[in-house]
């Protein structure tokens, strides 16, 4: 079989474009630090990476999910924090107005700071969080979730449904409990009234009972009203007691949770330099053994190039002249 000039002038050339398509191939991966640039480079790495991609994003989605949860939190404990304060004011405040001495001007201004200390919770059970959220209204935060009337009676008019948050792939939290669970629920074991019927769960209702009781003039009044005025600061006591072990059931499970979110974090960091280790030996190029290969291909092409001169100058043509 004879090969024609033309034909070995081809054959040459396609060796030399192969051996220079493998060196610029090296030459790539070496600069982008990349053994797999198109999927045609690995077929199965390059499959295996596109699953491991979305775990990698799910896990930063995750980890993002936990900051803002962190905060959310945070923030509710702090406010939980103030809220147990002043409930403890107002306990202290009852306690010293029920010494039978008092004289009404005195108990009057124990009402009226009675009065100050409500409109204190109020305020704290109205709060907002730094992007102007009402912070215990649900998913109703663009409505303060309490509203006050004339008479100084507090009505919850919030969401119903507490703000969850996903923090991991199993895990959702409440990141923000509702107005009716902090300052108008019980935990399961209050103490109960003297004659058996159900405590006050509205802790605005439980000051509003001592109030009203101590702007009662009791100087010129008989036994039962009296009586009736004890009783309702002995009331006033109770209520605040379970309102008060209310709110220390929800800060008790706020500081649980962000225990639980720093737990999920190291976990969620172990995960990703876990993830980071697996992407990279999918994808990520062999320094070492780039280099020796783009050496290779280098020689390789550079005799490519010299067969290539050298075939050149064995043509008939060239012989003839």
């Amino acid at each position: 079989m004879r090969l024609s000039t033309a034909q070995i002038y081809d054959q040459q050339m396609r060796g030399i474009s192969s051996s220079q398509a493998s060196w610029l191939k090296v030459g790539e991966q070496l600069s982008s630090g990349k053994r797999v640039v198109n999927p045609s480079d690995d077929p199965v790495a390059a499959a295996q990476a596109v699953v491991l991609g979305q775990a990698q994003a799910q896990t930063s989605q995750y980890s993002t999910a936990r900051g803002f949860a962190t905060t959310n939190i945070s923030q509710e404990e702090t406010n939980l924090q103030q809220v147990t304060s002043v409930v403890q004011q107002a306990q202290t405040l009852v306690v010293a107005a029920a010494n039978g001495t008092l004289s009404d001007d005195d108990r009057a201004s124990y009402a009226q700071q009675l009065t100050a200390v409500r409109d204190q919770l109020l305020n704290l059970a109205n709060t907002t969080d730094g992007n102007g959220r009402y912070m215990f209204a649900g998913y109703k935060t663009d409505t303060a979730p309490f509203t006050q009337d004339a008479n100084g009676d507090v009505t919850y008019v919030g969401g119903t449904t507490a703000i969850t948050q996903k923090v991991d792939a199993s895990r959702t939290m409440t990141t923000n409990h509702t107005g009716d669970q902090v300052f108008m629920s019980l935990t399961s074991n209050p103490t109960v009234e003297p004659d058996g019927s159900a405590s006050e769960s509205n802790i605005f209702t439980t000051l509003n009972t001592a109030i009203n009781s101590l702007n009662t003039p009791l100087q010129d009044a008989d036994d039962t009203t009296k009586d009736a005025a004890s009783a309702a600061l002995d009331k006033t006591n109770r209520g605040l007691k379970n309102s008060l072990n209310n709110v220390l059931k929800v800060r008790s499970e706020l500081g649980t949770q962000l225990s639980e979110l720093d737990n999920l974090d190291a976990k969620g960091d172990d995960t990703k330099v876990n993830q980071t280790t697996q992407m990279s030996n999918l994808v990520d190029v062999d320094y070492t053994g780039a280099i020796s290969s783009y050496t290779m291909q280098q020689t390789a092409l550079q005799a490519s190039y010299k067969v290539f001169s050298d075939m050149s100058g064995m043509s008939l043509f060239q012989m003839n002249t």
